[in-house]
């Protein structure tokens, strides 16, 4: 690079940071690396919090003990948020009103849950992003008795598991035709329904939310409520004590607004436009993780909220900002959800118009392929480990990222 590399900030203190930062120091780097996050947490793992943590299983999530960060001299700046960057400076705004200077900056800053419009801050609803929202959660579990989680994608579906584990009863409340809909199909999300209808689990497919309710079904929630049942589009009320909004998440990319920095359009997932190794249009500036919207095999930049797509990314950004350029392998992604005792795996990349063959259909058990133009794109498991990532060469064979930063 032109411009010398001797302090590389990275906003965002997540597992897309925190691996970029290893993945620098691993290396060679050995100029001042800050690793600055909004939370007053060091870096920590998110999927046990629908899982162990809100199930009082695990008290800590944290990536790497403090001592980490010393050894690898890799400043901890916690607690502050990024509010606007100058890219012709090279300096970050920050919360508490001071700045911070970089030759490199890595945009790593990840999502925020998203709301449901006109719903009144009330208590008792929830959302699940963050470590202190988890807490809050698993806080509010010991006296719960009836939850309703709005939304059954992964994280719905997750947490819907962990509360029929503590005996809630529970109602998921779902406006597509199936749980998982969006991510894996109606065939494969009718297979995910099953699963849960026979744990105990009400699902209210094909319905949306239009109200909270307080006290009794006459009475609409008001800021500062406590919520005793949610109100659906057919007129229908849900007793709750428990409300979870699990509707999905949007990238944080407020603070860069005027920034030059290009983004894709909301309609598009947004995010930052990167080429295939997370580099910006703008010189010195990169993205890595859920907010980065990277060329993807769909031919499109595209975001991938997927865990191990934080480290792969992460790979390939720290070699290239090192000046070690070289084209991005073929990643296969792969997510993958815990369910009562299922492991659900998904490798490659399932969309609503693939033909959806069934392999396999043993009740917990389930494999299913997904073919498009006849051939194989994805493959969704349920407990067949081995036969899902047997797949992994046949896909990497299949998918190729084309699109470039625009």
């Amino acid at each position: 690079m032109s411009h010398s590399v001797e302090h590389v900030l990275i906003v965002g203190a997540g597992l897309a940071g925190l691996r970029t930062a290893e993945e620098l120091r691993r290396g060679g780097y050995t100029g001042e690396l800050t690793l600055l996050g909004d939370e007053n947490r060091a870096p920590y793992d998110r999927p046990p919090l629908s899982k162990q943590y809100v199930r009082g299983e695990i008290d800590d999530t944290a990536l790497r003990p403090a001592e980490f960060f010393t050894e690898q001299h890799i400043r901890l700046r916690l607690g502050v948020a990024a509010t606007g960057v100058d890219t012709a400076a090279r300096r970050v705004r920050l919360s508490d009103g001071s700045e911070a200077g970089y030759d490199a900056l890595v945009i790593a800053t990840g999502l925020r849950p998203r709301r449901i419009p006109g719903l009144p801050e009330v208590s008792g609803v929830h959302v699940l992003r963050s470590h202190s929202d988890a807490h809050a959660l698993r806080e509010h579990l010991g006296s719960a008795r009836q939850a309703v989680i709005v939304g059954a994608g992964f994280i719905g579906c997750e947490l819907a598991a962990s509360f029929r584990s503590r005996g809630l009863a529970v109602t998921i409340v779902e406006p597509q035709p199936t749980p998982l809909f969006a991510a894996l199909g109606e065939q494969v999300g009718a297979l995910v329904a099953r699963l849960h209808e026979t744990e105990g689990v009400e699902l209210r497919c094909g319905i949306g939310v239009e109200s909270l309710v307080t006290e009794d079904d006459s009475v609409l929630a008001t800021e500062g409520d406590r919520v005793r049942g949610v109100r659906l589009t057919d007129g229908s009320v849900i007793d709750a004590d428990l409300v979870v909004i699990g509707i999905g998440s949007v990238p944080v990319t407020g603070w860069l607004d005027d920034s030059g920095i290009p983004l894709a359009a909301p309609a598009e997932g947004g995010g930052v436009l990167t080429d295939d190794t997370g580099r910006t249009s703008v010189p010195g500036v990169w993205a890595v993780g859920d907010v980065a919207a990277w060329p993807h095999a769909s031919g499109r930049n595209k975001r991938v909220e997927h865990w191990t797509n934080a480290g792969e990314q992460a790979q390939l950004l720290a070699a290239a900002l090192l000046g070690a350029d070289r084209s991005a392998e073929v990643q296969v992604p792969y997510v993958w959800s815990d369910q009562y005792d299922m492991k659900i795996q998904v490798l490659g990349i399932p969309a609503l118009a693939d033909e959806v063959q069934i392999v396999e259909d043993k009740g917990r058990k389930f494999l299913a392929h997904y073919l498009r133009g006849g051939e194989l794109v994805a493959v969704v498991g349920a407990s067949m480990a081995g036969k899902v990532m047997k797949a992994r060469a046949q896909l990497a064979a299949t998918l190729r990222p084309s699109a470039t930063v625009g």
